[in-house]
């Protein structure tokens, strides 16, 4: 089964497009960029595994509201990689250090004062632990003409969702991946609860990988 990565539906294996909400479904591989199937356990250009660093992404981001540039430009987005409940994360470029970083945008339908300010007082949280090697760091917050938005280290590696469902149909890792990706994920919480933070949005989609394959805790902005 392919879970779209917009609304979480479970599709056909060899599906193109989500039968629930249109999103198309792809792999992409990371060494070489070439676009191949749902199905695709090794790249035919360049002979990478798959599952190693590419993930499955929705199509490009066409929406007119997506802003193309943000804090004077310094942030270019590239293209949508993810989107959950309360925000959309993009791939973005930071012109200013030449480094790809991870962008979101916080939704802002529904979310009062209370809750602008509570995103502000998290992303400072992540910020404070970003010096352990298994949480995503978090690089800057700001606010453009109303648009919320939180940059963060990119992950190359794709999220623990992506990987279930690149393992086939159980979507199971083997048990040494499980043991590995578990006991940096248990020392990135213990990290977390030392210096008095609770994790509120721990879930495969928030587990990432980064280019080395070392274990990234995401953002908890669980709005």
């Amino acid at each position: 089964m392919m879970r779209c990565s917009g609304c979480s539906h479970d599709n056909p294996a060899t599906a193109k497009f989500c039968q629930e909400c249109g999103t198309r479904l792809r792999v992409v591989c990371s060494g070489c960029g070439t676009e191949l199937p749902p199905t695709a356990r090794f790249c035919h250009e360049c002979g990478q595994r798959t599952g190693e660093q590419s993930s499955t992404l929705p199509a490009a981001d066409s929406s007119p509201t997506a802003p193309l540039s943000l804090a004077g430009g310094r942030y270019e987005i590239e293209r949508l990689i993810g989107e959950g409940a309360r925000k959309r994360v993009h791939l973005a470029r930071d012109t200013r250090l030449h480094r790809p970083v991870a962008l979101m945008l916080i939704k802002a339908e529904g979310l009062d004062e209370a809750g602008r300010t509570r995103v502000g007082r998290e992303a400072q949280a992540m910020a404070r632990l970003g010096d352990h090697p298994n949480i995503g760091t978090v690089h800057d917050i700001g606010d453009e003409e109303g648009q919320l938005y939180i940059v963060a280290e990119y992950m190359a590696g794709g999220d623990l969702e992506q990987r279930l469902q690149q393992s086939g149909e159980a979507r199971r890792l083997p048990v040494p991946e499980c043991v590995r990706v578990a006991g940096e994920l248990c020392s990135a919480l213990e990290h977390a609860h030392s210096h008095g933070v609770v994790h509120r949005d721990v879930k495969p989609g928030n587990i990432w990988f980064g280019a080395d394959g070392s274990v990234k805790l995401g953002a908890m902005f669980d709005l």
